[in-house]
């Protein structure tokens, strides 16, 4: 098939047909139960926790007897599409790598075994998450979904947090159901499930349990106390660049491999997880899948290999971003292919970056900060840049703040770093160098932009999320340097100078 008028609808009922054209999961999916129940399922999830899953099960056909199918849960309004897409297609995605060479493969994913909707259906949700066969929640709810203070570390209670815990609420945050569920078990002698974060967030283990547990204190100390005790958390770090699916994805993949797929995930080749091998007791069930069969790392101590992460890919991706647009790119793939950017990017990673990391074991650094560059001058792929400039001020405290409080605490340089400020300071104007609206998103815009255009250019620094570093000069300096060559010479310009000077020394 190569064309799309003779491209199959994804189903269960055309999976034998569409066998003939690309890998579809080998073992027997009416056998498939929930082991797993996973909020935020998006591209992220389905590229790396779904997929290894489909991957265990197609190499042991034992497997897919072990009650490890997933449900996945949408929180969010805007989560609806979603479920009605995979209740059409019987939870069936094709997964795509995109590679360097222009070149695609595909495969069908079969480990997502229902869809829950928790606006139309909180109770449904809360009843599979408290059935003695959930073993793992697992999480994708953004760097910004765990209510923590950017400055504080503290639990923030917002008004969606404050209505979950009012008396007789219908749960409707991660936190109220996750609570709620653990409540009934433990209410039921069911052993507790392990909650597991993949988010982009250091420490995302240590992150989960202080927030879940700050809510559970907040309804009921008892319950908090069960949870700490019974509840593991453990931290994980995952490396894949996974875009947004376009519509011209869906309709390539329905002419190069016959499958019209409402909603397929593409990524890049290159995949990693690593996961802290902390699984909570389940009595005489497996914890959790044997997922080091097919390549998953588990270690004892996670932190060095997502500090990288999120220091060096993380942190580059917010580096390029706000940089590349206002030099009028539009996809990371032709920043990382300008010589300029490239050395910035470089420059930043050997100079600022790498020196506030811990040894990685296994890991060269030189190499993965090269196989970075590489990775992420992947044509293929199509990443946006607009995707790495969406809700900043949830990213820019995660990935490039910590570097910039290590390296002061060192008496190291931040030009960098105070450079990636300064560019998203000058993007929030709304206007590129070539005159093209910016589009600003950004749950703080109404706060950010007004700043970002105030008459003292170190007002915008004096937010709590910088953490008093308006006055710090070691930080200023570099900072007020940087937008005003901005505003001057230009992106271009500006990296080139900030490279250079690193190669100098």
């Amino acid at each position: 098939m190569t064309a799309a008028t003779a491209a199959l609808p994804l189903r269960a009922d055309t999976l034998a047909r569409i066998g003939e054209t690309v890998p579809v999961p080998a073992y027997d999916r009416a056998a498939l139960t929930t082991g797993i129940v996973h909020l935020g399922v998006g591209g992220f999830h389905r590229a790396h926790e779904a997929m290894y899953l489909d991957e265990w099960m197609n190499t042991d056909p034992a497997a897919a007897e072990q009650g490890w199918g997933i449900c996945g849960v949408g929180v969010l309004a805007g989560d609806e599409r979603m479920k009605r897409v995979l209740d059409e297609q019987d939870g069936l995605y094709t997964l795509v790598l995109k590679h360097p060479d222009g070149s695609w493969t595909a495969r069908v994913v079969g480990s997502l075994v229902d869809y829950l909707w928790a606006p139309e259906d909180p109770e449904a949700v809360l009843e599979r998450m408290a059935d003695p066969a959930t073993r793992i929640v697992s999480l994708t709810v953004t760097e910004g979904g765990y209510s923590i203070h950017p400055v504080t570390g503290e639990f923030d209670v917002t008004p969606a947090v404050q209505a979950d815990l009012a008396p007789g609420a219908v749960p409707a945050t991660a936190f109220g159901l996750v609570v709620e569920a653990l409540a009934r078990r433990r209410e039921r002698g069911i052993p507790a499930f392990t909650v597991l974060s993949c988010d982009n967030i250091q420490g995302n283990g240590d992150v989960a349990a202080r927030s879940f547990r700050a809510f559970a204190e907040l309804r009921d100390p008892d319950l908090a106390g069960w949870i700490a005790e019974h509840v593991r958390f453990p931290n994980s770090m995952v490396d894949r660049i996974t875009p947004a699916t376009t519509d011209d994805d869906r309709a390539e993949i329905a002419r190069r491999f016959g499958i019209l797929d409402g909603w397929p995930v593409v990524c890049e080749p290159w995949v990693q997880w690593v996961l802290q091998d902390e699984f909570g007791d389940q009595g005489d069930a497996p914890a959790r899948p044997a997922w080091e069969s097919v390549g998953v790392q588990f270690v004892a101590e996670v932190e060095p290999y997502e500090k990288m992460k999120l220091r060096l890919l993380n942190a580059s991706h917010q580096a390029m971003s706000y940089l590349g647009r206002l030099a009028g790119y539009d996809l990371v793939s032709q920043v990382c292919r300008d010589p300029a950017f490239a050395a910035f990017l470089l420059a930043y990673m050997s100079e600022e970056a790498t020196p506030t990391l811990d040894p990685v074991p296994g890991i060269d650094l030189d190499a993965y900060r090269h196989s970075l560059i590489e990775r992420f001058g992947n044509e293929g792929v199509r990443d946006t840049l607009a995707r790495n400039c969406a809700e900043t001020s949830d990213r820019i405290p995660t990935f490039i703040l910590p570097v910039v409080r290590d390296r002061l605490a060192a008496g190291g340089d931040v030009t960098a770093c105070a450079t990636v400020i300064a560019s998203w300071v000058r993007y929030l104007g709304g206007v590129d160098e070539n005159g093209r609206p910016l589009e600003i998103v950004d749950r703080n815009a109404a706060t950010l932009v007004p700043l970002a255009a105030a008459e003292d250019p170190t007002a915008f620094l004096r937010q709590d999320l910088f953490g008093g570093l308006a006055d710090e000069p070691r930080f200023t300096e570099p900072y007020l340097w940087a937008l005003q060559s901005l505003r001057t010479r230009g992106a271009r310009a500006t990296a080139a100078a900030v490279a250079e000077r690193g190669a100098r020394g």
